[in-house]
């Protein structure tokens, strides 16, 4: 039996009734969504809030993603009248493709105010460091490092607001709960590494991913292994997520566009 990952702490609730009243003010909205995550990585409820506003949805992480299946999932926003587009924010390249867009939808006033949202661990911050070109938004590979909102000056045209991540209050099926946890979007102490990662294995093996491989070969391989040849699998599992984070495991989209 697995266990049920959730997570919906107080600060977020107040993010969202927050979000409500920033985007009166707002502009634009962006909205980060990991690319390996595009379905369950969305939040519906920014979907009903913004739903006024220009928005341009951008797929962070795309160096980690299958690139086949963030083609097929950035037609299938188009075909639908989204404006979206995926970037390695880290690049140089992914920065200009960031500012281009930017500068490609309708403004109101001479000053364009964007927020930029999304769930825990995103990519959000990352997004703003490459258009601001340097680090002022703190970035972790973990859920719930940004809680107070922050503005920042781009250039004398354009101001960004960043915002804690905001999940959804109950992630609905154990696939979208374990996928958002191989993401880090859920912090550790809210779920169990071993059983996360293998759902993960057992979903990789059913679809033929060569280069991922299954817990205990992975324990075995990297030396997780206690006096009396015990196999330290709680150890293992954490460095797993790390190094399938890291892209060790090659490029792979946890959910497909059809």
């Amino acid at each position: 039996m697995t266990a049920t990952i959730q997570w919906y702490p107080g600060h977020m609730a107040k993010a969202m009734r927050r979000l409500a009243e920033d985007l009166r003010i707002i502009d634009v909205v962006i909205e980060a969504v990991d690319a390996r995550v595009p379905g369950a990585g969305a939040n519906p409820a920014l979907e009903r809030l913004a739903a006024r506003k220009p928005r341009l949805l951008v797929l962070t992480r795309d160096d980690l993603a299958d690139p086949a299946q963030t083609a097929a999932w950035l037609e299938r926003y188009r075909a639908s009248g989204r404006v979206a587009l995926a970037v390695h924010a880290k690049d140089r390249v992914g920065a200009l493709q960031l500012k281009a867009a930017l500068a490609a939808l309708p403004a109101q006033h001479r000053i364009l105010r964007a927020i930029v949202v999304g769930i825990p661990n995103a990519g959000k911050s990352t997004l703003i460091n490459a258009l601001v070109g340097k680090s002022v938004a703190r970035t972790e590979d973990r859920a719930g490092v940004t809680r107070a909102p922050q503005w920042f000056k781009v250039t004398d045209t354009l101001e960004l607001i960043d915002t804690a991540g905001i999940l959804v209050p109950k992630i609905d099926t154990p696939e979208a709960q374990w996928k958002l946890a191989m993401i880090g979007a859920v912090p550790r102490a809210r779920f169990d590494a071993e059983d996360v990662v293998t759902r993960f294995a057992a979903w990789a093996a059913e679809r033929a991913i060569a280069s991922v491989p299954d817990l205990e070969t992975y324990a075995q391989s990297r030396g997780f292994v206690r006096r009396g040849n015990l196999v330290d699998m709680h150890n293992a599992a954490w460095s797993y997520m790390k190094d399938f984070n890291e892209g060790r495991f090659g490029r792979v989209t946890l959910e497909p566009a059809s």
